[in-house]
Order: C-alpha cells, then structure tokens, then sequence
C-alpha cells in the first residue's frame, strides 16, 4: 500500500524479462517478493513460543516453517524457539538457496504434487506464513499439513485480511482491496506497487470457518500490521489489530484435532 493511486499498469521495457507463463515461472523469479514484514513475523512467533513447552521441559519439538521464502520469518522466531528444531520447507529452488543463508535446515517440499518430505504425526508445529494467499487448492494443503502434524500439534497461520480496514473504504470508493491481485503481469485498480501472487483472500469469520473445516480447533485469532502501510497511517494501522476484524493481517493459532 505504498501509493495512493487507484490505478497502476506495469509497462515493459527494454531488458525486462518476460511475463510468467504461469504460477511456477512467477515465484521462481527472484524479483517476486518473497518474505513480508518483521512485525507480523516477531508477533507470530510469540505466539508459537508461548505455545510449545521450553525445550528443556520435554525436549526440543520439531517445527516446521512451510513456505519459508528466503528464512526471515523462521530466522526472526529462532531466538523464541531455542532448543527447538526449525525446518525451512519451499518448493522454490531460489528462495531456499537464500533461506540456507539463514537456517540450518531448509528442504524443497510441496502441499501437492508429491507431498511433503516428512511423515505422519512427525511435526510439533506448523508455522504457516502468508502462504494460504497463495495456494489453488488451500483444502489440500491443509490436508496435507494436518497429515504431519501429531495430533494436538499447532498451526501458526497468517494472511492477510480482506477485510482490513482500509479495505472496506476502498470498497466503498470502487477502489480494488489491496491485497487483491487480478493479473500477474501488472497492478490494476488498487494502491500498491508489487505483484505478489495473491489467488484467495479471507475475512476473519472466514478464515475460522475454513481451518476448522479442516480437521483443527482454533484456539486464538489476533492481528498484526501491514508494512507497506504508509508511515502516516501506520499509527491506526496498530490500533487496528486490537480487534482482527479490521486488522491488515490476521494471525490464527490452531491444534490438530
């Protein structure tokens, strides 16, 4: 949300590469944002600490960070986690080259297709972060993220919401919500000026629907800031995540049931 225009078309030029062909080409270029901001990360990962035991109470727990883009996220929750096992998991080559800069442990890994690379009732903890936006088919990644998780493991979910509070104003004025993407190739009808690859986007009510569908128990639903929020409005933007209904991302603790 950098700019407040309501309408920005990319145009190419000379040396810029290609459109991508699809989903796969998109996320394999290294220009594609892959990591979001450090104050959804740190709030994320408090949740996840206060949730799993201290490592010395029971031993280190295995904790998996799926879709970890280029480790910041897992790298900013390592000092909360210490003593536990944090495992980096993307089926981008490109971000896990960057992701092993900061992780001992990152894995090429898939929610389809082949699957993941552990087994059943295996993890301790998913952290899931600004993926869900993402996926086709979100029913079969959960699927598959419930298939490696022991039974009362935890689910760190976030995403952004489509119900943010700017969000519903814009909808007012016909502005596009940021955080909706109609083209990969471009920004059309909405502030902003990157193309990340957003295919779903939930509300709050939503999103508790869904993951509870799914086979979990939703245990807390907070929010956290946007960093691409203006610095002016960046202000509201914090007070906003005192009631996740209006707040830029929503964080959602869940247990395998």
């Amino acid at each position: 949300m950098a700019k407040t225009s309501s309408t920005t078309t990319a145009s190419p030029s000379p040396g810029t590469p290609s459109p991508p062909h699809g989903l796969r080409d998109f996320y394999e270029n290294p220009a594609v944002p892959v990591a979001s901001g450090p104050s959804r990360s740190l709030r994320q990962a408090r949740m996840l600490a206060r949730a799993l035991e201290p490592a010395g109470a029971s031993g280190p727990r295995t904790v998996l960070d799926i879709g970890c883009g280029d480790g910041t996220a897992a790298a900013t929750a390592a000092p909360l986690l210490r003593g536990h096992r944090l495992i980096g998991v993307d089926w981008s080559q490109d971000a896990l080259t960057r992701a092993r800069t900061r992780l001992p442990y990152a894995v090429r890994g898939e929610l389809d297709g082949g699957g993941l690379p552990f087994a059943s009732r295996s993890a301790d903890a998913v952290l899931f972060s600004e993926v869900l936006e993402h996926l086709v088919d979100p029913d079969a990644a959960l699927d598959e993220i419930r298939r490696v998780l022991r039974p009362g493991g935890h689910l760190m979910l976030s995403t952004p919401n489509l119900a943010a509070w700017y969000n519903r104003a814009l909808l007012l004025a016909g502005v596009q919500p940021v955080f909706s993407e109609v083209s990969l190739r471009g920004i059309h009808g909405r502030p902003g000026t990157e193309v990340v690859g957003h295919l779903r986007l939930y509300t709050a009510r939503a999103l508790r629907e869904f993951v509870a569908a799914s086979g979990f128990t939703v245990v807390a639903l907070k929010g956290a800031p946007f960093h691409g929020v203006p610095r002016t409005l960046r202000p509201l933007d914090r007070m906003a995540c005192a009631a996740p209904t209006l707040a830029s991302i929503l964080l959602l603790h869940a247990r395998r049931a």
